[in-house]
């Protein structure tokens, strides 16, 4: 597996890969498409019966500093995603679509008490945080996440985090939350 490290984002002359998918990690952010995808990534993600998922056409954007890997594979342990999302149209996700009709969702802020802090900020079914809420799901699905702590407004890729629709949320990952219902 060659690497590629870089300070910055895109460079001359390279060709940017198709991005997919999101994955963010207390280390990375992670881009590209995960392999073998079937259905939508939440799905994958609560389906995923291994320790590891590949994430191919990978770019890693460094969350401490302004170093960007590029590689064709990266394995990722499926317990270090805090927050995924899919760049794609998300007019056929049910989930989606049930977030939007849903008037009891909720307004909550999940801090993340990690190597690093973040608070991820949106509105969710009621208590959808809970691992006994969905039938014993690991993840829930934030509409219209507001993230911080980290730096969106800077120069790499992070600002892809801003203005999301929606973050699919890994339950075990939060520390704190103060749910507003």
């Amino acid at each position: 597996m060659s690497t590629e490290s870089k300070g910055g984002s895109e460079s001359a002359g390279t060709t940017p890969a198709m991005v997919e998918d999101l994955l963010l990690t207390d280390a990375f952010l992670i881009k590209g498409r995960v392999a073998g995808k079937y259905h939508r990534l939440k799905k994958v993600l609560e389906d995923f019966d291994r320790s590891f998922v590949t994430v191919e056409d990978a770019v890693m954007v460094s969350l401490r500093g302004n170093d960007v890997v590029r590689t064709p594979r990266v394995q990722v342990n499926v317990k270090e995603i805090i927050l995924a999302h899919e760049l794609v149209d998300m007019a056929g996700d049910d989930v989606q679509r049930q977030l939007a009709q849903d008037d009891k969702s909720v307004r909550i802020r999940a801090f993340y008490n990690g190597a690093i802090q973040i608070e991820i900020a949106g509105r969710v079914s009621p208590q959808a945080y809970e691992p006994a809420r969905g039938a014993g799901t690991k993840y829930f699905t934030m509409r219209d996440p507001v993230i911080r702590g980290l730096n969106l407004d800077g120069p790499n890729d992070l600002r892809l985090l801003k203005g999301l629709g929606y973050a699919i949320v890994q339950k075990n990952k939060l520390s704190y939350i103060y749910d507003f219902s």
